[in-house]
């Protein structure tokens, strides 16, 4: 093992809560994507030896971290047991699934692991708003940073969204808004937030987790420690998370049993907090019924940490969505087409099927990661006039839908675009909205989405 430097911390060690003794803890890094990039960048800082092992040949970042740490012991093509049998503690990044056998055996040896969200919350100074849910997180997140900002605090944003935590740490921050998965939760056990939201549960990940409880018990470990619990009414499972003694506030569509709620005023839906009028929704600057819900969460979230109400309308009626997420990418003969590549699970489909008015041709398929498919049945009955599936798991969206709409299959995003223009009628929406993981033709789910918006340009080119 190797790459030391300079400490930045020279009086108490923050991370001797994790054993991390800079003279003799030996860090393993298990995965070298941006996580386990970071991870060594932060271990370096402090001085502390690591090396980094990955089962891939050439792993995302491994170029950088030759450039930064050529010394740096680095395993790659396989899991080399002389990596772990050297290591002290085993740093696992969120995408690298912690039944490995290696890492089985590691908690035996009693190995502490952990991930790179434990090493934040040793580190970070702020206060810290986390998110996490299905569906939304995204969207929550830099809503509550651009309330932050608006309010003048100087605000870190990042996490599973953008730039990786450790990359965000600084000691002049006065406030963290942390947008974190089910896999980085997993793998923490001293993250005790300011205040924090489960926005929703629905199936995801079903490849990693046993079934739905297990992927809600991961989601479920935001609420450790004493902070303020965000909680959305009109989901059950979130519901019932909720602690006793714990300071609380509940989020939902309607007016009843809830703090932050969508009341009628003359006529007009306005977001509402403990029954007083804020903003008419149709002012907030991202549409559809799931966005009315993350804005109230994200009220709820500002609310919590006392940010000024002026601020958080301000930053409701500029914000105009992130990309790939319900995001108009043009109108081409009457047809409006919307990239909703993020819809990586069934419960981000359906949130976006039905906040659209119009028929829509839905195109959908990737990598299903162990989605039951049949839960979308009743939303594209009512909504869908046709489906273009396309990707590895098409097969499997084709038998949970073929009996209610015409289902047509297609090899690539080019074919999609076109079929789907030819099914469209004029007043519909064309969506991709995928139900799936993105890994099986793309990068990620980013570039899915470009290549959608590509095609669809190219149609009125």
């Amino acid at each position: 093992m190797a790459a030391k430097a300079v400490l930045y911390f020279d009086a108490e060690n923050p991370l001797d809560k994790l054993g991390l003794d800079r003279r003799s803890a030996r860090v393993l890094i298990f995965g070298l994507g941006r996580t386990g990039l970071s991870v060594a960048r932060f271990l370096a800082s402090q001085g502390i030896e690591f090396a980094v092992t990955d089962t891939r040949e050439w792993p995302p970042s491994l170029a950088e971290l030759r450039e930064a740490f050529p010394d740096a012991g680095v395993f790659l093509g396989g899991l080399h047991s002389a990596a772990f049998s050297a290591a002290t503690h085993l740093i696992v990044s969120p995408g690298v699934p912690l039944d490995q056998p290696k890492i089985k055996e590691a908690k035996r040896r009693r190995i502490p692991v952990f991930g790179d969200l434990d090493l934040f919350a040793c580190i970070a100074k702020a206060p810290i708003v986390a998110i996490t849910g299905a569906n939304g997180k995204s969207t929550v997140t830099t809503l509550v940073g651009l309330m932050a900002e608006a309010d003048g605090k100087n605000v870190r944003v990042g996490g599973n969204l953008g730039t990786p935590m450790l990359d965000l740490l600084d000691d002049q921050a006065e406030l963290y808004v942390l947008e974190l998965s089910s896999f980085q939760l997993e793998r923490s056990s001293l993250l005790q937030p300011a205040a924090a939201t489960v926005l929703n549960i629905s199936p995801d990940h079903m490849d990693r987790y046993s079934d739905l409880q297990a992927y809600a018990d991961a989601k479920r470990r935001i609420f450790r420690g004493q902070g303020v619990m965000i909680l959305n009414r009109d989901d059950p499972v979130v519901a019932g998370m909720a602690e006793p003694d714990r300071r609380r506030a509940w989020f939902g569509l309607g007016e009843s049993e809830v703090d932050y709620g969508v009341s009628v005023v003359d006529g007009e839906g306005w977001l509402s907090s403990h029954g007083q009028p804020l903003l008419q929704t149709s002012r907030i600057g991202i549409q559809g019924r799931h966005n009315v819900a993350n804005a109230l969460a994200a009220v709820a979230l500002g609310d919590a940490m006392g940010l000024s109400r002026t601020a958080m309308i301000s930053a409701l009626e500029q914000f105009e969505g992130l990309a790939h997420r319900m995001q108009t990418v043009a109108e081409i003969d009457g047809v409006i087409w919307i990239n909703d590549s993020k819809a990586t699970n069934v419960g981000a489909c359906m949130a976006a099927l039905a906040g659209l008015r119009s028929k829509t041709v839905l195109i959908a398929g990737g990598v299903g990661k162990g989605a039951e498919f049949s839960v979308l049945r009743p939303v594209v009955a009512e909504k869908v006039r046709a489906a273009v599936l396309m990707g590895k798991d098409a097969p499997l969206l084709e038998q949970a839908l073929r009996d209610i709409v015409p289902t047509v299959r297609v090899e690539n995003m080019r074919q999609a675009v076109r079929k789907a223009r030819s099914l469209a009628q004029c007043g519909d929406s064309v969506l991709l909205a995928p139900a799936c993981a993105s890994l099986d033709q793309y990068r990620d789910y980013q570039e899915r989405g470009q290549v959608f918006t590509d095609e669809v340009m190219g149609l009125s080119a």
